[in-house]
């Protein structure tokens, strides 16, 4: 029987964060105003619990104030995000919010019992970090019609950005976006937003889509990891015998990754010698019996990554070498394995069947068939590069590479898109050395394209504000005033707008770099990099030297020809029929967005349409846009009653 003042549980649960019935501790009552919580209420001997190891101050709204009180930390886990508390830190708390107590590894549920009308409509999905209370039904109220207005004036800025009307060439182009499977690595795929209509969710791609089948070894490479998440998510790579996780975690989450890790499964963090770098590449490498399959994409192995933002993601399977003849070899394949040897990770021996004993290192995936490949890789790596390393990495590998290309006539000139989520500190020196690279190429007369003028596609404070996460989504865009609001910037700057994607309201963690004209793409190129100096490196010493700090990868997709077993399969039956792949063999890829109107095939040329997420040409910023800045003060309140910072 609840007493009037009883707002809430701490409920106990399992490692698996399910609630655990065969626990001997109990669910911890919550009553309205402070409780302390320790080992005075938790029947355990441990004496690494302190005594009064926290107080949770709880509201009859839902929500609850959290206060480290003794020396031991606590970490709350939150919309698939980890917060590590330290002594006196506060935090507030939602319902279904996850409360760890450490040592000791003692995980509850913070479950509200608050009546449904006094809470948050929105409050189980989509409640941004420390939600602020909900005193009474006329803030209710506001709360519920703020989210109707933003809503009403996102519908209104799509519709002025179209003069009021959508055309049948791009309203909702996605819809049409279907691609054969033996296309599938001629493109790439948008990630599934979890929020979106259907329509929206057209070819997209979630991890369970990509990890599946017989697969031998796994290697994941990203920045930030919840192992709880991913496991959850994919629940396949807990049935691989082989994990292996490089990551840029900090010291504090790769403590919790060791102690929750499986016992087959490698964690290595890559060296940085040079400060302020990252190893912030997203990519995948599933070894399978018939091959191996290479995955670049953009999002961290956390939930909202996987669920929230847009995203992109490509793939393609090779096969096995004939082992008698490993000799051969191409761009790709001395990319990926330069590559994969700058990261060191610890090399560990696996059986594959047909092959016997094997050591994982970078020469192991010397042993596969990429003559098919349809990318380029374009990686960073940390360092002074001079010599022959100078093109090898950053922007100057991307230069080179577009150097030995030739394009259409009418890119002569045409303009660059940078979008990315996170700006470095620019100056007008580093952007006019970054275009020249971006800039490279001949056309079919082997007349330079000349430098292309750019633009910033990054999202507004309005953007932001009537985003399907409101504010909170400016936490993945670490865009700081210092660096935003350089005034050289401001002629740069274009709208985020996304209806023919459905993602206008979807913020982007998506990284992407072209050039263009009209609806037709010179190159285009998906990548973990954002627009720093860190990522993509900056040329020294008379430009003799390019000094490169983060570990990044991108894959860059070329007019080149398509080329025979692009559309082998690890899990589909090894190579789709030659009447599937016959017709497309040699053909020049003419490469669109999805509202290119041209015709379509012809006996020269194979069109491959790109799901870039944003609309070309973007719409430069009005006075009255400002871009987004995350240290900044926002008084406007967000689609859940928000204010910025919270």
């Amino acid at each position: 029987m609840f007493t009037s003042s009883q707002v809430g549980f701490l409920v106990p649960l399992s490692d698996n964060l399910e609630e655990d019935g065969k626990s001997s501790i109990p669910k911890i009552p919550l009553s309205e105003g402070p409780n302390c919580v320790g080992r005075d209420c938790i029947p355990v001997t441990d004496k690494r619990l302190s005594r009064k190891h926290l107080t949770i101050t709880a509201t009859c709204t839902g929500s609850a104030d959290v206060v480290v009180e003794g020396t031991n930390p606590v970490v709350i886990r939150s919309k698939g995000e980890r917060k590590k508390l330290l002594s006196r830190e506060r935090w507030k708390l939602g319902s279904g919010d996850i409360i760890e107590l450490i040592p000791g590894h003692y995980l509850f549920k913070y479950v509200s019992t608050a009546r449904k009308d006094e809470t948050s409509p929105g409050n189980k999905q989509k409640r941004p970090f420390s939600e602020e209370s909900i005193t009474d039904k006329g803030q209710m109220h506001g709360k519920k019609k703020a989210r109707e207005v933003c809503q009403e004036e996102a519908s209104e800025m799509n519709m002025l950005h179209n003069n009021g009307q959508e055309t049948n060439s791009s309203a909702e182009a996605i819809r049409q976006f279907r691609v054969p499977k033996h296309k599938l690595p001629l493109t790439f795929r948008l990630m599934r937003v979890r929020e979106l209509p259907a329509w929206a969710n057209s070819e997209a791609v979630s991890i369970s889509d990509v990890i599946q089948g017989n697969v031998l070894v796994a290697i994941l490479s990203n920045y930030m990891v919840d192992m709880d998440w991913l496991l959850s998510a994919c629940p396949t790579l807990k049935r691989i015998p082989n994990v292996l996780v490089i990551h840029g975690e900090g010291d504090g989450t790769m403590e919790y990754m060791k102690r929750s890790k499986l016992a087959n499964w490698i964690l290595h963090k890559p060296s940085l010698p040079i400060a302020y770098g990252t190893h912030h590449s997203k990519a995948m490498l599933l070894v399978y019996p018939t091959g191996v399959r290479v995955i670049v994409h953009t999002a961290n192995l956390i939930s909202i990554d996987w669920n929230n933002k847009s995203q992109g993601l490509w793939m393609q399977d090779f096969p096995w070498k004939d082992q008698n003849n490993l000799g051969k070899d191409g761009g790709f394949e001395n990319d990926l394995v330069d590559y994969l040897s700058a990261l060191k990770w610890p090399e560990f021996t696996v059986n594959i069947p047909a092959f016997g004993s094997c050591k994982i290192n970078s020469s192991f995936f010397k042993k596969f068939d990429y003559s098919s490949a349809s990318v380029r890789l374009i990686a960073s790596v940390p360092g002074y590069h001079s010599g022959s390393s100078l093109r090898k990495w950053g922007h100057m590998k991307l230069r080179t590479i577009l150097q030995e290309c030739t394009f259409s006539k009418e890119f002569q000139k045409s303009p660059l898109i940078y979008q990315f989520s996170s700006l470095g500190s620019l100056d007008e020196k580093w952007m006019t050395e970054f275009a020249s690279s971006m800039s490279a190429g001949v056309t079919d007369d082997k007349k330079p394209l000349g430098i292309g003028e750019p633009m910033i596609v990054w999202p507004n404070v309005e953007d932001v504000r009537c985003s399907l996460e409101g504010y909170a989504a400016g936490s993945a865009i670490p865009g700081p005033s210092k660096n935003v609001e350089k005034e050289f910037l401001k002629k740069y700057w274009a709208r985020w707008k996304a209806n023919h994607t459905g993602r206008c309201r979807a913020m982007p963690h998506i990284k992407t770099f072209l050039r263009y004209t009209g609806q037709s793409l010179a190159w285009f190129l998906l990548t973990s990099s954002n627009l720093s100096k860190a990522a993509w490196g900056t040329l020294q010493k008379n430009n003799s030297q390019l000094m490169i700090r983060s570990y990044e990868l991108g894959v860059l997709f070329l007019p080149s020809s398509v080329k025979r077993g692009c559309g082998f399969s690890c899990t589909n039956n090894g190579y789709p029929s030659e009447d599937e792949t016959s017709m497309h063999e040699g053909k020049k890829i003419k490469l669109v967005t999805l509202a290119w109107q041209g015709k379509g095939n012809d006996d020269s040329s194979e069109v491959i349409k790109l799901p870039v997420p944003y609309e070309l040409p973007p719409k430069p910023y009005s006075p009255e846009d400002i871009p987004w800045s995350w240290d900044r003060r926002y008084t406007k309140k967000d689609i859940y009653g928000q204010v910025w910072p919270r």
